[in-house]
């Protein structure tokens, strides 16, 4: 059984070694779509009748990274910002067939590293609880005294 995972991470390393990640200005956008069905967010976008939607999303975003392995999008995060002082981290996802193979934290060290060569100084996201320790790695904490706040408009 020992051998078997010792495969998986060999075969994760070949995986990882494989796949690009790059800050984008536009990309595929049915495989972005893709995506983002994959990790369960479309609902509100399939209901929109603006056909250049995930368009816009690259584009109003601070800084839009793609995973990809031999040009297909594999996992994507993006993150918005005044472009000075705070960004916001968001929709951090892989494709379930590449989850658990380290291609998330590609995404956030290139996230993280832009905002840093941007100089912004406060870097903040909104997890899932199953993603806490995920994030913790990046050292993005807790905000204790703060409570997160939505309003759905649509």
């Amino acid at each position: 059984m020992q051998d078997n995972n010792i495969e998986s991470v060999d075969s994760d390393q070949q995986i990882a070694k494989q796949v690009n990640v790059d800050v984008v200005k536009t990309a595929n956008i049915e495989q972005l779509k893709s995506l983002y069905k994959d990790a369960g967010w479309w609902k509100w976008y399939e209901d929109s009748s603006d056909p250049h939607l995930i368009e816009k999303i690259i584009q109003g975003s601070f800084c839009f990274v793609v995973a990809s392995i031999n040009g297909r999008i594999i996992g994507m995060g993006r993150a918005i910002s005044d472009g000075v002082s705070d960004a916001y981290i968001q929709d951090v996802t892989v494709a379930k067939e590449f989850r658990g193979r380290g291609i998330a934290a590609l995404i956030m060290d290139k996230l993280i590293q832009f905002l840093r060569d941007k100089k912004i100084g406060w870097i903040g996201l909104v997890s899932e609880p199953k993603a806490v320790s995920f994030y913790q790695r990046y050292g993005l904490s807790h905000m204790a005294d703060y409570v997160p706040f939505i309003v759905t408009t649509h």
